[in-house]
């Protein structure tokens, strides 16, 4: 049973979880993607324990423990920061907390997958990413936008 990687560094594809909505104490110098190391290191060593609860319990009940408890604890966070407008603003925060996640889920299955070298299909990213300019590894860039410059000619 294959572990889930570590995410090593910050990603270079789009800011997904704290630009809008959170202001996280600033325990580092920013990445070039804008969020903070520590972000990075609370990821990691929730993996670490995700990834050992799944080799005792399996991949697919860690999975379900894991969505469940993310469930519990962004209504928990909700239910403390929501104000007198908990009602009223309950199916905006349903929509922005599933919209995040079929993002995060996007950018992970676009980047494990190239890692891995698996084809995971068309990202519902694409745009996005060529907009941005960039291009997930393992995936060849659009002919419209790709560099003039082959890589065995150096520019000059």
């Amino acid at each position: 049973m294959a572990a889930v990687p570590f995410h090593p560094s910050p990603s270079t594809r789009g800011k997904t979880v704290t630009e809008d909505t959170q202001n996280p104490p600033q325990t580092g110098t920013p990445s070039s993607s804008g969020l903070d190391p520590a972000f990075f290191t609370c990821v990691n060593e929730y993996l670490e324990l995700t990834n050992k609860q799944s080799r005792q319990q399996g991949l697919k009940r860690i999975s379900m423990a894991s969505m469940y408890a993310a469930a519990r604890f962004n209504a928990h966070v909700y239910l403390a920061n929501a104000g007198t407008n908990v009602a009223a603003e309950r199916k905006d925060f349903l929509d922005y907390m599933s919209t995040m996640y079929r993002r995060m889920l996007n950018e992970h299955l676009d980047g494990l997958g190239a890692e891995r070298g698996l084809d995971v299909g068309e990202s519902e990213l694409a745009a996005e990413y060529a907009a941005a300019g960039y291009t997930v590894p393992g995936k060849p860039l659009p002919v419209e936008t790709a560099d003039p410059v082959s890589p065995a000619t150096p520019a000059e």
